[in-house]
């Protein structure tokens, strides 16, 4: 399969010389394998947007064929930067195809559901394929993609695509209508504007795939400079009013960015950026955009959103590592090949550490608070006990096995910690290499040469595991190979080593840091993990149980909720200060908790108090952490 892939590529058309293109994939489907060959003609896709009453789509597709018999059209399953196969087939319906004015019957496969195959009729030219979108009128339904104000348009929600093609030789020109005074962006080229409908040049479906839309009523943008937009759409007029000030740390952040990777790898970037609390939220990275949304209070109330603010350069960060620079086993021809994850500690995990230092670089969240995250996750991992069972690798494949949905244990069943804990392991590496090489390297130096590579080039170049190591070996040599599988492949240590050689050490305190206190704000929760062991709202529901922590070990769950404190109606002032009181065994904590129909009291026998992370100073001199929160000059 292999060899056959290869002599394909004699025949294939010729690569954009500017951007580079992976050729064979890891993973080769053994039925209707995808050929680096031009599919004939140009599709057409016009989207009618018009109806955000009832949140319906209309599609209608005009797909060139040039022989009769079977042909098979897809809708996309696995992909990217959603790593799982997340296609939203449940939501296609009044599907037909026709030809010539003539209907052509189509036929789900039973072992694919996402494929559809139709017999072409001789003579045909063009099928006219017509279905709707019904996208979610409810969070029940999936993430709410379009309300009263706004879209989020995801073309490969919209589309059908012809199989058996690499999806960048599948040509297609865009359109779509929108609402009367609606603005919409999209990292699409040659726009033109008829009345409500935007037309676009004629591209691939890859990169159709890779470009969404936000429209809307309310929009204002900003220019953050290096060729970067910042295009905000909002529930209302007046949560698009950020100062001067914020947008400023906004510029810094694409400042800092361009000068720690020194490249710029897209020929324009579009952050497409929602503030609603209807939409839902998103944070999803594109070669030339990234679709984000937060709540609306994102520049209005700017003292209390800090925890949200590193959506932005995380997304933007993926610019250059996540598609640009992709894992190998990553990389899919077209949205039917599975996905393999096993290197989502660098795309997630050095990206997630990458999103802190900018923002702390920038201003855009105070130095305080991105220390204060690090605490988190620091004292996250020291307790987490499901790392006796479960390595980091494993948990790659949970956008696959758990798609996000939430768990009864989540320290236990672990869930996407590539994040986090690979924040902190590229952390560790960081300070490795500043040690070993007397402050003269950083893993600044690994970014340039990893994902820097080829300014100006917005295509792909794949990566393997030895890619990394000898990237990393060639900044400051080491056994890295090591270094990495102990902490990615086996049960692990809690990564704690980069804390420690970064002149801090993670310490408890009976008041929460900057970024929990932001955290709890925004989420509208009390985290207490590191006391009794759950999370609470606000109405005394519980969100989150530490596995064999003092609540658990009552046999609380999720399902459970806190009625009252000591004989009072629940709150959670009340219960901190029960918390606090009953430190060293002086007052009791009786909780009476409702489970169902059913009510019980609770004795808690935990006496060690409030108990929240921190990272605390050691040691003389400037701390190597606190240099890499310094900006760039």
């Amino acid at each position: 399969m292999r060899a056959f892939c290869s002599f394909l590529i004699l025949l294939a058309a010729p690569a954009a010389a500017e951007n580079s293109l992976p050729r064979t994939p890891t993973y080769v489907q053994a039925e209707q394998p995808a050929q680096d060959l031009r599919y004939p003609g140009v599709m057409t896709l016009d989207i009618d947007a018009t109806d955000t009453a009832r949140r319906i789509l209309g599609v209608r597709q005009q797909i060139p064929v040039a022989v009769p018999g079977p042909l098979t059209l897809r809708y996309p399953e696995w992909l990217p930067g959603k790593h799982a196969p997340r296609g939203p087939i449940a939501a296609l319906a009044g599907l037909t195809i026709s030809a010539g004015g003539k209907p052509v019957p189509w036929k789900r496969d039973p072992r694919d559901v996402y494929a559809f195959t139709v017999d072409v009729p001789k003579g045909a030219k063009v099928l006219d394929v017509r279905f709707q979108y019904l996208s979610p009128t409810e969070g029940n339904q999936g993430r709410v993609s379009v309300t009263a104000e706004m879209l989020n348009l995801q073309w490969e929600t919209v589309a059908l695509y012809p199989a058996g093609h690499y999806t960048r030789q599948i040509r297609v020109r865009p359109a779509v209508t929108l609402p009367e005074g609606w603005q919409g962006v999209a990292a699409l080229d040659g726009v033109v504007r008829t009345g409500n409908t935007l037309r676009y040049a004629e591209t691939d479906f890859e990169t159709l795939v890779d470009s969404p839309m936000f429209a809307g009523s309310n929009y204002k943008a900003w220019d953050l400079g290096h060729d970067v937009r910042l295009n905000v759409f909002a529930d209302r007029p007046g949560d698009l009013a950020a100062t001067d000030d914020q947008i400023a740390a906004h510029r810094r952040m694409v400042d800092q960015a361009i000068k720690l990777f020194g490249s710029r790898h897209y020929d324009r970037y579009e952050f497409l950026f929602a503030l609603s609390t209807e939409l839902g939220g998103i944070g999803l990275e594109h070669h030339r955009s990234s679709e984000n949304a937060l709540p609306r209070v994102y520049f209005t109330d700017w003292a209390n959103t800090a925890a949200m603010r590193g959506l932005l350069p995380h997304e933007f960060t993926h610019s250059w590592n996540g598609k640009f620079r992709r894992g190998a086993d990553l990389w899919t021809p077209d949205y039917r090949t599975p996905m393999q994850n096993s290197l989502l500690w660098v795309y997630e995990g050095q990206t997630s550490y990458w999103d802190s230092v900018l923002a702390a670089r920038s201003g855009l969240i105070p130095k305080d608070v991105v220390l204060g995250e690090f605490a988190n996750q620091a004292a996250f991992y020291e307790m987490q006990p499901g790392r006796a069972w479960k390595p980091l690798i494993d948990t790659t494949n949970d956008p696959i096995t758990n798609a996000r949905r939430p768990q009864a244990f989540r320290t236990w069943q672990r869930s996407e910690d590539y994040y986090s804990e690979g924040s902190l392991i590229w952390m560790e590496a960081d300070m490795l290499i500043r040690e070993k090489t007397g402050g003269r390297k950083s893993l600044d130096d690994f970014a340039r040469g990893f994902f820097g590579m080829n300014d100006g080039d917005w295509g792909t170049v794949t990566y393997t595991f030895e890619d990394v190591v000898a990237a990393l070996d060639a900044v400051a040599p080491h056994d890295w190979a090591t270094f990495l599988k102990t902490r990615v492949d086996e049960i692990a240590k809690p990564p704690l080593g980069g804390i420690e050689k970064g002149g801090y050490r993670l310490v408890f305190k009976e008041t929460p840091n900057p970024y929990q206190v932001s955290s709890d704000a925004r989420s509208r929760t009390t985290d207490l993990s590191h006391s009794v062991g759950i999370t609470v709202s606000a109405t005394g529901a519980i969100s989150n149980v530490v596995w064999d922590g003092p609540m658990f070990r009552e046999g609380v769950t999720t399902a459970t909720r806190i009625m009252a404190v000591n004989g009072r109606e629940f709150n959670e002032a009340d219960f901190k200060a029960t918390i606090t009181a009953a430190k060293g065994g002086k007052t009791p904590i009786e909780l009476l908790v409702k489970e169902g129909p059913r009510y019980r009291t609770i004795r808690l026998g935990y006496t060690g108090g409030l108990r929240y992370p921190h990272l605390e100073r050691f040691g003389n001199g400037p701390a190597p952490l606190d240099r890499v929160l310094e900006p760039l000059p």
